[in-house]
């Protein structure tokens, strides 16, 4: 079979596809870009059995065929030859011809049919909103999913829709983060993805208002549609953690901060932790200022800034790398920090709205 292209068309569409290919794999078609033929389209999926990525692109072609292609070596080979047009040639003996202007490059292929089949799903049942919505409500609660897998349930975010409103939830056993909009499907979903394939679809959102991104769901299984991109990703099974019941109702002491001191304090008090020499930030708000304080073997950090404050003082400790996350997410100019005391979790919550909610846990401090 053989193909022409734009360079620039096959380099963007490997490098993204490419991103579900695993380095190393016991199969080593996985390690691999699949392409099929079909005259003026080439269709590239990358899959590591619980991940895929697939997008077409337009080719000039009359041939129709399929083949495997390393995706390392084929991705880096496109990438170099900087040439705006590409003829690429696969002959019977799987020998690949990749011809630029003045270079060409021959490699092996593998045949197409040691490639593992992408699940294959009913994609009637399918709800869709705005790209720029959900690659916010990603990039606002994926910081949350927990790393370990311990309770590989939280290595996921879940999508709990209801009565038109969809609650994003990602929870790692020291903070929580809930990310909420209201969308107009009539459909009651409850379904945990995998933050990784979040993560790679957040690269793929674009921040168009009048693009959507279409999810179609099956018992096992999860296909984004994005423009020319369909990412399928294996829904996580079991239990998620009761994240309504975890979010406090009320609160005796709530302290308006600025989002941008309360994380230049952070950062400073950053610069004193490390695997080494570990101490929670003691956060004490009283009397309208927020006093910030950090003590390590490396050394010692004391500051404050003011705040507006209700209620009685409170004095925390948290861990640094934490509040810092959320803090961060808050993508506001100030928040509100809801308080029931040092022991109880902290609450973030913007001014106006209920968009967002993030926790996070404190941590007990030692008697100064």
């Amino acid at each position: 079979m053989k193909f022409s292209c734009r360079q620039a068309d096959l380099n963007e569409a490997l490098a993204n596809v490419s991103r579900a290919v695993p380095q190393k794999s016991p199969i080593s078609a996985l390690e691999g870009v699949k392409i099929f033929l079909n005259k003026n389209e080439l269709e590239l999926t990358g899959y590591d059995l619980e991940m895929g990525i697939q997008t077409k692109i337009e080719v000039v072609s009359d041939d129709v065929g399929e083949c495997i292609l390393n995706s390392r070596l084929f991705g880096d080979i496109v990438r170099k030859m900087s040439y705006e047009k590409l003829e690429i040639e696969i002959d019977e003996k799987l020998t690949t011809f990749i011809k630029g202007e003045k270079a060409e490059y021959k490699i092996l292929a593998m045949p197409a049919n040691e490639y593992p089949s992408i699940p294959d799903f009913d994609m009637d049942d399918s709800f869709s909103v705005p790209q720029p919505m959900l690659k916010n409500m990603i990039n606002q609660t994926i910081f949350a999913v927990a790393v370990m897998d311990n309770k590989p349930i939280l290595m996921g975010e879940l999508f709990d829709i209801m009565d038109h409103n969809f609650n994003l939830v990602a929870v790692d056993g020291f903070r929580l983060a809930v990310r909420s909009e209201s969308i107009e499907s009539d459909n009651h979903y409850n379904f945990v993805v995998k933050a990784k394939a979040l993560s790679e679809v957040s690269k793929l959102l674009k921040d168009d208002e009048k693009e959507n991104v279409t999810m179609h769901v099956s018992k096992k299984h999860i296909i984004f549609e994005i423009g020319k991109y369909m990412v399928l990703s294996r829904l996580l099974e079991g239990d998620f953690h009761n994240y309504k019941g975890s979010i406090p109702a009320d609160h005796a002491t709530e302290v308006i901060v600025s989002t941008r001191d309360l994380i230049d304090s952070l950062e400073r008090c950053s610069l004193l932790i490390n695997e080494k020499a570990k101490a929670p930030v003691r956060c004490l708000f009283k009397d309208g200022v927020v006093k910030v304080s950090c003590s390590t073997s490396v050394g010692k950090l004391n500051e404050d800034f003011t705040a507006d404050m209700t209620g009685p003082s409170v004095e925390a400790g948290f861990n640094c790398r934490y509040l810092l996350d959320a803090m961060k997410a808050a993508e506001s100019d100030k928040v509100k920090l809801q308080l029931n005391g040092g022991l109880s979790p902290m609450k973030i919550v913007p001014m106006s709205g209920s968009s967002y909610v993030f926790l996070v846990l404190p941590q007990r401090l030692r008697a100064e």
